[in-house]
This record gives structure tokens, C-alpha cells and sequence, in this order.
């Protein structure tokens, strides 16, 4: 496939590598402040020879360049995290006319992790004697806390656990209330991303942790993604694609 990448930071040169490896080819590299890119806007991008690009850019971008990549009939791998206040808008602009998935994390890893957390969390309503919390810690360099894979896995836990209705991801100054799930953060060196969801009894802890060892496996998973949404169109999710490859495996 003919592929473009939208940012070209650490994230999207481990990119680079992954889908070179995987005998595809990269087109353009778009950044507005890297100077080893290629242009530095979408619309400067030669995205009518393109596939599909993926995206790992700023979140206040995500919608204007949705725009850009319906209008050139690109589809489309956004990893950009902290847009959902505009999610629903960007579904309507592309939803029927290219290819568009997102995900807080495209790692195979984080993804079964996230199936992981869930059904855990669904175990635990039978004993109303554990309380659930998470934190997260990633390197000092990481523009948003909580990181969205956090906040993603919070969100699978409110849904299956019934006594947790609310996510409180700030610095608490009161008791915290029952139905209120904590998600705290630490930004600390080089860490490329830990997440602990803690499990916790008057009689004992049980703790689920992923942690990435380097940006790898994210890279491989947005390549993964670019080659699952090559020919369809829509708005999907990365839990559609996981579904996908899931069900061929056990088919």
C-alpha cells in the first residue's frame, strides 16, 4: 500500500519503520515543525496518491483534517488522542463517503488488555467487597494526562461495573465518593506507557498492569489498522478491527 504519515514525531518515525518493514510504501510525511518532513500541512500533501494516511498529530487538527482526507478519498488511522468534543462531527463528515478508524491505542497488546479490564470488572460486581481504581504513568514529554488509553479503560470499567458511575481523573481534596472511579497519573523520564487498574479488599489486592516496553507495538498496531481499513468505508473503531481479526482467528 501507498501510505502517508500525519506527524512525524517520535511515534510517527516508529511508523515508518514498521510499515517499510512490512513492504509498504510512504509517500509523504506531514508535520508543521519537523524539518525532516515532506510538507507541512495536509493540504500540501499529495494524498491522491495515497492509500491511507495515518495520523498521530494534535488533537486540534483532527477535524479540519478529516475534511481534507474525505474530500482527497483517503482513508484514514487516527491515533491522535483528546478530540472527542468534536467525535461526533467528524463521524458525520466521514462516515459515508471513506475509510476511518480511531483508537486511543492500536496496540494488540493494550487491546486485550482493554478486554481483559473489562471482563474483570464485570466479575467483580458479584463481590461488593472490592474497590477499583487505575493510574497510569508515561514519559515527561506526553502532552495529555490522563493518557486516553487511561481514560478508555475507565470508561470499559463505569460500563461493566455497576457500582462505579463516574470517572474522576483530577487531584481529589475530599473522601472520594463510592460510585466515583480514580484515575490517577505520573509523568515521570522516558516511560513509554504503564497502566495498573487495582483491584482492592479489606483481604487482598489484585492488580492488571500493561506495559509497553517501546513504542513498537503502537506502531505496528496503526500499520495493522492502515491495512484493515484499506477498500472499506465508515467510522470504525479499533474494537471493530479487533473483532474482525478475532473472529477470522477462530474461524
Amino acid at each position: 500500500m501507498k501510505l502517508a504519515l500525519c506527524g512525524y514525531g517520535r511515534m510517527g518515525r516508529e511508523i515508518e519503520q514498521i510499515l517499510l518493514m512490512r513492504g509498504h510504501t510512504l509517500v509523504t510525511r506531514i508535520d508543521p515543525v519537523d524539518t525532516q518532513a515532506d510538507v507541512t500541512s495536509v493540504e500540501q500533501a499529495p494524498l491522491s496518491d495515497c492509500d491511507v494516511v495515518i495520523e498521530f498529530a494534535r488533537a486540534d487538527g483532527v477535524l479540519q483534517n478529516a475534511a481534507v482526507y474525505r474530500d482527497a478519498g483517503v482513508a484514514a488511522v487516527i491515533g491522535t488522542t483528546g478530540w472527542e468534543a468534536v467525535r461526533d462531527e467528524v463521524r458525520a463528515l466521514v462516515s459515508d463517503r471513506i475509510g476511518y478508524i480511531v483508537g486511543s491505542n492500536f496496540s494488540v497488546g493494550a487491546n486485550l488488555f482493554f478486554r481483559i479490564v473489562s471482563h474483570a470488572a464485570s466479575l467483580v460486581n458479584a463481590f461488593e467487597e472490592y474497590d477499583v481504581a487505575l493510574w497510569e504513568s508515561h514519559h515527561t514529554r506526553k502532552a495529555d494526562s490522563p493518557s486516553g488509553t487511561a481514560l478508555t479503560l475507565a470508561e470499559k470499567i463505569v460500563a461493566q461495573l455497576e457500582r462505579k458511575t463516574a470517572v474522576v481523573d483530577d487531584t481529589l481534596r475530599r473522601p472520594i465518593e463510592s460510585g466515583e472511579l480514580h484515575v490517577g497519573s505520573l509523568r515521570i523520564g522516558s516511560d513509554p506507557g504503564t497502566h495498573t487498574v487495582v483491584l482492592d479488599s479489606p483481604a487482598d489486592t489484585i492488580e492488571l498492569r500493561h506495559r509497553a516496553r517501546s513504542r513498537a507495538g503502537f506502531a505496528l498496531g496503526a500499520v495493522r489498522a492502515a491495512e484493515w481499513i484499506a477498500g472499506r468505508t465508515g467510522y470504525f473503531t479499533v474494537d471493530d478491527m479487533m473483532n474482525d481479526l478475532m473472529k477470522e482467528w477462530e474461524a
